[in-house]
């Protein structure tokens, strides 16, 4: 039996060429409100899970409403994409790592989030699936602007959902690098889902979603 390839998963530059998609971190209770909407009185400090590259969409633009779930929430993010990997980085030392900046959208199935943090199974499940995490194309952090004290909104049907700043989040862009990198070392290609400001919640079939952070290409989702 033959067994080809697996796809290689890529995003857009903006500019121009295709960025190659390895590892999908992401960062858990990094703003604080939103922590404390998640039932932390008291905020946690920061912790990681990851999705697989093939939660990227299939279509871009399109979230298939997806099964085994009755709440999907919306997650806006800012997403790091790495260009240059390492261990152990210093902070002072981790922007350095980065190839640019992209507005995500880290979609999660709450109902069985929160069923297996009950019975303190993992979150996979929850987290995983096909469309799970989307993004828009990506901005070189040479272009991105002023990207540590951002806009991040996210609006569903035109009216607002989610509104804070990059400056709100408890550990900034270059902590988070070099945290990651304690653990493992990271790789170019690596993508890294920062957290959601506060106000998560559901979306259904028919829904649109707009993520826009300040200075970076726009993301619209239509979920089908």
């Amino acid at each position: 039996m033959i067994i080809e390839p697996v796809f290689q998963p890529m995003l857009p530059i903006v500019g121009g060429g295709r960025f190659p998609v390895g590892r999908i971190f992401c960062v858990g209770r990094n703003y604080a409100e939103h922590a404390r909407e998640m039932g932390d009185a008291v905020p946690e400090p920061p912790f990681f899970f990851m999705k697989p590259a093939s939660c990227l969409p299939a279509i871009s633009g399109q979230l298939p409403y997806p099964p085994r779930t009755a709440d999907l929430h919306h997650e806006v993010e800012l997403v790091v994409a790495l260009g240059l990997g390492g261990a152990d980085i210093a902070v002072d030392a981790a922007l350095a790592h980065v190839f640019g900046y992209a507005a995500g959208l880290d979609m999660t199935r709450r109902d069985l989030q929160g069923a297996a943090k009950d019975k303190r199974r993992p979150w996979d499940m929850g987290k995983s699936f096909d469309g799970a995490a989307q993004v828009a194309a990506i901005t070189p952090a040479a272009d991105a602007g002023a990207i540590d004290d951002a806009a991040i909104i996210l609006t569903v049907d035109g009216a607002e959902r989610q509104r804070g700043r990059i400056s709100d989040m408890i550990w900034p862009v270059a902590a988070i690098i070099a945290e990651l990198s304690t653990y493992m070392k990271l790789l170019p290609g690596d993508l890294i889902f920062t957290g959601t400001p506060a106000g998560v919640g559901p979306v259904v079939r028919g829904n649109h979603l707009a993520a826009r952070i300040d200075g970076l290409a726009p993301l619209d989702v239509e979920i089908v």
